[in-house]
């Protein structure tokens, strides 16, 4: 029997949704993983829930994740946002955001992935981001929304600032329509808004921050106020000063650029956090997308990146342009299908619909309905496409043996056409498959032969534009 895609993007399975992600390696027994430790989006109506599950990964496969099961608990009955997880010695410590972000503890565990427990309340707060630095002194950074954001130096208990190092506002911070603030410190254009993440990469010190801004970008398609970036800054000691870096990721799916450079996006975006982190010689970042038709079903996304330090003592992190081997600039990387399988997904697995990073054209905005069945052939299908609806992958690995056919499932029997485009949304039709209404799958011949890596689109045709439309999945054989 077909198996279906694993370790996607999505790379948890397509049931689980832990957004706000922060991976960390650690080595644990003799074996080095790298855990995600995030929040966790089961409320359905809200952000987030009321406990943290850890997921790892070999850092030789990251697309192998094992289920931890629960690692912390609420223990004020309340929503708990994004945490962190740091390693100190022999011991584990979780910042724990308990209610819904206001108060923060840290528990403490002898494994990596808990339970942690004796929490013990700190003055961090909002979004904790813990660095303990290669001399073992620790450093926690935190704030967000129109709040600004403080670093401070941490005590030897993981619990106390040195109230004496604390910094304010080392990045300058962002206004909200829902909390307006002007107290002298705002920046409307490159601002902090929320996610702290502190990382030391190639002797910097690196904060990671959700980046929020006002003004258009419309090379990414951004016309309003966007907050869907994971952007960074660097300086030379933890505190700052801190020197402009760049963006990162960006959550808006495939950009779609039109003769003038102005982009498209092709996805719905949405608040993000995450860091970047290195996974055995590799740098990637992790982030977080948007399912739904809201933000309380995220999952867990990553994306390898390139990371570089100039001649000029300039860091750069992200999709890098290098001239005569020099890095000169950085922009956001791609947001993909494929995530941790670099080489493309496997063309001739079952490839859940819910995979897609590019659902373009819909009259009634298609999207990925979030699904919680604990299965491992469970499929998220893209709902309420309609007549000219593209949904793209980025991207399928078909080797060196090119298939002969194609085969598409929806959700119910209904009348349409769709047709295989490779490369573009607009790219050549490799193959059409006509459903009369009779069967939920199709299986067409391919018109020429496919090997390699490719990026597939699928064009959905119907006389009737009210007619909507379930994308479940697909395969090639």
């Amino acid at each position: 029997m077909k198996e279906f895609v694993k370790g996607a993007n999505p790379y948890m399975p397509l049931w689980e949704h832990v957004p706000d992600g922060e991976p960390r390696v650690f080595e644990h027994d003799g074996e080095k993983r790298v855990y995600v430790y995030g929040s966790h989006d089961i409320e359905m109506d809200k952000y987030c829930g009321r406990n943290y599950v850890v997921w790892s990964a070999p850092v030789e496969d990251l697309t192998d994740w094992k289920y931890h099961g629960v690692a912390y608990e609420t223990h004020y009955d309340s929503i708990l946002y994004a945490p962190d997880v740091v390693k100190r010695g022999d011991t584990y410590y979780m910042y724990a955001a308990e209610r819904c972000g206001s108060l923060v503890v840290v528990a403490s565990a002898k494994t990596p992935w808990g339970p942690f427990e004796n929490p013990v309340e700190t003055k961090l707060g909002f979004d904790p981001g813990v660095l303990v630095d290669d001399d073992n002194r620790v450093y926690a950074y935190w704030g967000g929304c129109a709040a600004p954001c403080y670093i401070a130096e941490m005590e030897d208990d993981m619990a106390t600032i040195k109230e004496e190092t604390l910094v304010e506002n080392p990045l300058g911070h962002s206004t909200c329509p829902w909390n307006p603030v002007d107290d002298g410190h705002i920046s409307l254009i490159d601002a902090f808004f929320e996610a702290s993440s502190p990382r030391k990469v190639m002797g910097k010190y690196v904060y990671i921050y959700s980046k929020r801004y006002e003004k258009p970008i419309p090379e990414l398609g951004v016309h309003e106020p966007c907050n869907g970036f994971l952007s960074y800054r660097f300086s030379d000691t933890p505190f700052g000063p801190f020197h402009d870096g760049g963006d990162i990721s960006f959550n808006g799916g495939e950009i779609l650029k039109d003769s003038e450079g102005h982009g498209t996006m092709t996805y719905q975006w949405g608040n993000n956090h995450g860091s970047i982190m290195e996974v055995n010689g590799k740098w990637y970042i992790f982030y977080h997308r948007q399912t739904g038709v809201n933000e309380y079903s995220r999952q867990a996304m990553l994306e390898p990146v390139d990371v570089a330090m100039g001649k000029d003592g300039l860091l750069y992190i992200g999709d890098i342009k290098y001239l005569d081997g020099e890095p000169v600039s950085s922009k956001p990387v791609e947001m993909t299908s494929q995530g941790p399988h670099i080489n493309g997904i496997d063309a001739r697995l079952w490839i859940s619909a819910g995979y897609a990073c590019h659902i373009f054209g819909s009259r009634k905005r298609a999207y990925v309905r979030p699904a919680y069945d604990q299965r491992d052939d469970l499929s998220t299908p893209i709902v309420d496409i309609t007549d000219g609806t593209t949904v793209g992958f980025r991207y399928l690995q078909f080797g060196g043996n090119a298939p002969k056919t194609v085969t598409v499932a929806l959700e119910e029997a209904k009348r349409a056409i769709v047709r295989l485009r490779l490369d573009s949304y607009r790219g050549r039709v490799a193959a059409e498959m006509t459903f009369d209404g009779s069967s939920k799958e199709v299986t067409a011949a391919l018109n020429a032969g496919i090997i390699g890596k490719h990026a597939v689109y699928f064009e959905f045709v119907s006389e009737d534009p009210d007619e909507s439309y379930a994308f479940d999945r697909f395969t090639f054989d």
